[in-house]
C-alpha cells in the first residue's frame, strides 16, 4: 500500500513538473490540432473579414480566439464568424493598422503560434481586378480618385481609369510599384523621402493592392528645385560637421525664400560604399543626418556608383539596400509643366564582392523599354529633366565625348529624339556644361548639367585647411538652383557658405607659383609620386609674365567674359586647361607632403577647362573682370594689382 501510494506521488509530480514547464505566464502552449494556410500579406478593408483555407480539414472552432500581435506589442482579437472544414472566416479587430503581425490562435489556456503576416488595411473600393492581375489599387485625393496617373512597376506601365483605379499584371521583380506623381499634386513624406512608391509584400502570383494618396496643390508652374551633387558621407574626414555647414546654407537660403515652392533631386553618392561596413554608416544614417539638417523639402533621389553593395555578386542584389531603403531605381514624376525621369546608369553586372566594383555606365535595356512607356503619356512639348548620376558627356580638348556605352547611349537618345532634354549629372565632381549647339549632341536639343558636389573633393580640403571647401577643378562645394516658370529654365551654382553673387575667381599669376620646396616632407618618395607633383611646379613656376587667371566654374558657351583695365584697354582673354591654384594649396601640397609615398594621393588637382588667361600690361593695372550668363546675371571683380595669393584670403 505504502509503495503504491509512492508510485502515485511520484506520477502527480512528474505530471505537474511537466506541466509547468510547458507552460508560460498561466497559458499552456501545447499543440492543438488547427492548421490552416497564412500568406505573407493579407489585403483586408478595415474591419472588414478574410477567409483563410484550412488544411486537412483542422479548423479552429468559432468559439478560439484569432490573435494578431503587432512588432510594437500591440495584441488584437478577431472574431472567427465562420468555419468549416475547408475555410474559416475572421473579421479584423478594430485598431488594427497595416503592418507586420504575428498570428496566433487561443483556445482555452492554450495558444499555438502560426508565424507572420503582413496585413494592408485598405478602404473598399468595389473593385474585382482582372484575371492574371497581381497588383492593383487607387490613387486618390481629397476629392476622389485621380484618373490618368502613370503607375509602374519597372516593368509594366499603366494608367488609372476614371475612378483613380489601376492594375498591373506585375511579375514583381523589382520589389516596388510606383507612381509617376501628376501635375498639380504633391505626395505625402516620410522625411525628405517623398511616398511614391511602396515595396510589394506578397509573391509573384499573389493579388495585393497598394494604394497612393495625393494632395492637390495650386500655383505649382513655378518653383525651385535644387540639384544636390555627391555628398559622400562616410563618417570619416570630418564630413558630418562639414555637411551641417551645407544643410544649414540650404536651411538659410529656403528660409530666405519663403512661400516660394521648393524640391530637390540628390544626384547620387549619397553614402560610400567603402564605409558602409567599416564606418557602419549606411542609408539610414545618411536619413537620420539629412532628416535632421533638412526640414520641409521633398528630395527625389538618383542611385551612385557608390550607393550599391560592393559586396554584391550582381547588379540587382547590389541595389537591394538602396531600393530598400531610399527609392527605386529609376521612376518619374512631374513638377508644373515639366515631366523628371530618374535612371540609374551605372551597371554593376561585374561586381565579385570586393572593393574592384567594375562598373560600366550604361543604361540597361530593361530601363529603356521603360523610358518609352512612360514617355508614351508624355507630349513632345513638354520639357524633360533626366537625372543620373554619371555624366553623359565630357570635355576633351574644345569639344565633348560621349562618356557612357555608345549603343545603349545611342539608343537612349533615340528615344528621346524630339524633345527638349536637360540631363542632370554628378559623379566627377567637377562641373561642365553641354549645350545644343556643341556637335556632340548631333542636333539634338540636348543639355548637360555636370552639376558639382556637395562635399567638393570628398570633404578633404574643408577637412585639411578649414574653410577652403573646394573640387579638384577649383569649383566650390555647393549646390544647383532652378528657377523653374512654365517650361522656361534659369539656374545657378550656389557654393556652400557663400552668397550667389560667387561664381569665379581670378588669380594674379604673378604670385602664383609651386615648388618641390613646398613639400620638404616628401622624402623617399617614387619616381612617380615626384612626376606627379612637378606638374603643377611646372603650371606655376615663379613668374612675372603678368597673366591673370581666371576659373568661372559654372561656364557654358552663351556666358559672356570681359576684361577692361584702368586705362579702359579691352583685354582678350583666352579659354584654357589649368589647375587650380587654390586647390593645388589648400589640398595637393599638404597630400603630398609626405615621407615614403609609393603612388600619388587621391583626390588631388585636376587638370580642367572653364579657365580663361588674359595679359595684362604690366604687373600694377588693376583690371575690371566681368561675367555674364544667358539669364542677364552679372557679376563683377574690380581687380587691384598686384593681388596677393593666400590661401587665407580665399576662405568663407
Amino acid at each position: 500500500m505504502k509503495s503504491t501510494t509512492k508510485s502515485l506521488l511520484l506520477l502527480l509530480a512528474i505530471g505537474f513538473q511537466f506541466m509547468a514547464c510547458s507552460s508560460k505566464g498561466g497559458e499552456v502552449t501545447d499543440e492543438f490540432d488547427v492548421q490552416f494556410v497564412l500568406p505573407a500579406l493579407i489585403d483586408v478593408s478595415n474591419g472588414g473579414e478574410y477567409v483563410f483555407t484550412v488544411k486537412d480539414g483542422k479548423s479552429p472552432l468559432t468559439h478560439d480566439s484569432f490573435i494578431l500581435k503587432s512588432d510594437a506589442g500591440v495584441s488584437f482579437v478577431c472574431p472567427i464568424v465562420k468555419a468549416s472544414s475547408t475555410s474559416f472566416t475572421i473579421r479584423l479587430a478594430s485598431g488594427c493598422t497595416s503592418g507586420n503581425y504575428t498570428v496566433s490562435i487561443k483556445r482555452g489556456s492554450r495558444t499555438k503560434s502560426f508565424g507572420k503576416t503582413y496585413i494592408n488595411i485598405n478602404e473598399d473600393i468595389g473593385f474585382v481586378p482582372d484575371a492574371g492581375t497581381t497588383v492593383y489599387g487607387i490613387v486618390s485625393a481629397e476629392a476622389g480618385g485621380v484618373k490618368n496617373v502613370v503607375v509602374s512597376d519597372g516593368d509594366e506601365v499603366t494608367v488609372t481609369n476614371e475612378k483613380g483605379i489601376y492594375q498591373l499584371k506585375s511579375a514583381k521583380k523589382n520589389g516596388k510599384v510606383f507612381i509617376s506623381v501628376p501635375s498639380g499634386y504633391e505626395v505625402p513624406s516620410s522625411g525628405v523621402l517623398p511616398l511614391f512608391q511602396y515595396a510589394l509584400k506578397g509573391a509573384a502570383n499573389v493579388v495585393e493592392r497598394i494604394d497612393f494618396s495625393l494632395k492637390k496643390v495650386s500655383n505649382q508652374d513655378s518653383y525651385k528645385i535644387f540639384m544636390l551633387g555627391d555628398m559622400h558621407l562616410a563618417n570619416r574626414t570630418n564630413d558630418k560637421a562639414q555637411f551641417t555647414d551645407f544643410t544649414t546654407d540650404l536651411t538659410n537660403y529656403m528660409n530666405s525664400h519663403k512661400g516660394e515652392k521648393m524640391y530637390a533631386i540628390a544626384l547620387g553618392d549619397m553614402t560610400w560604399d567603402f564605409y558602409w561596413y567599416d564606418n557602419k554608416y549606411q542609408f539610414p544614417q545618411y536619413l537620420e543626418d539629412i532628416n535632421k539638417g533638412i526640414k520641409d523639402l521633398q528630395i527625389f533621389h538618383v542611385m551612385g556608383n557608390h550607393d550599391n553593395d560592393f559586396k554584391a555578386m550582381s547588379d540587382f542584389t547590389a541595389e537591394i539596400p538602396y531600393r530598400d531603403k531610399i527609392a527605386p531605381t529609376y521612376y518619374s514624376f512631374n513638377i508644373g509643366k515639366v515631366h523628371y525621369v530618374v535612371l540609374d546608369d551605372i551597371d554593376c553586372s561585374q561586381y565579385d564582392g570586393t572593393t574592384a566594383r567594375n562598373y560600366k555606365k550604361t543604361i540597361s535595356a530593361e530601363q529603356l523599354k521603360w523610358l518609352a512607356k512612360d514617355l508614351s503619356y508624355v507630349s513632345k512639348s513638354t520639357p524633360l529633366v533626366v537625372a543620373m548620376h554619371a555624366q553623359v558627356f565630357y570635355p576633351t580638348g574644345s569639344t565633348f565625348k560621349i562618356d557612357h556605352d555608345n549603343a545603349n547611349t545611342n539608343s537612349l537618345f533615340d528615344i528621346l529624339n524630339g524633345y527638349k532634354v536637360h540631363f542632370v549629372t554628378g559623379h566627377t565632381h567637377l562641373i561642365f556644361n553641354v549645350t545644343p549647339e556643341s556637335s556632340i549632341v548631333g542636333g539634338q536639343n540636348f543639355y548637360e548639367h555636370n552639376s558639382g558636389a556637395i562635399c567638393a573633393s570628398w570633404w578633404w580640403s574643408g577637412n585639411l585647411t578649414q574653410g577652403v571647401h573646394i573640387s579638384l577643378d577649383g569649383t566650390p562645394g555647393g549646390y544647383g538652383i532652378w528657377d523653374i516658370s512654365g517650361t522656361d529654365f534659369k539656374w545657378l551654382y550656389k557654393a556652400t557658405g557663400w552668397t550667389e553673387d560667387y561664381q569665379f575667381r581670378s588669380y594674379d599669376l604673378n604670385n602664383v607659383s609651386f615648388s618641390m620646396a613646398d613639400v620638404p616632407n616628401m622624402t623617399n618618395a617614387e619616381a612617380s609620386v615626384t612626376t606627379a607633383y612637378q606638374k603643377y611646379v611646372t603650371a606655376y613656376p615663379a613668374n612675372s609674365n603678368n597673366e591673370v587667371l581666371i576659373n568661372i566654374w559654372n561656364w557654358n558657351p552663351k556666358w559672356t567674359l570681359s576684361i577692361v583695365d584702368e586705362n579702359d584697354n579691352t583685354l582678350t582673354p583666352t579659354a584654357v586647361w589649368a589647375y587650380d591654384p587654390l586647390h593645388i594649396a589648400a589640398l595637393s601640397v599638404k597630400r603630398f607632403n609626405q615621407a615614403n609615398l609609393t603612388s600619388a594621393p587621391n583626390f588631388i588637382t585636376e587638370n580642367f577647362t572653364h579657365f580663361f588667361k588674359v595679359k595684362a600690361s604690366d604687373a600694377n593695372v588693376d583690371l575690371k573682370i566681368t561675367v555674364k550668363d544667358e539669364f542677364g546675371n552679372t557679376w563683377t571683380e574690380d581687380m587691384q594689382r598686384p593681388k596677393a595669393f593666400s590661401i587665407n584670403d580665399y576662405k568663407k
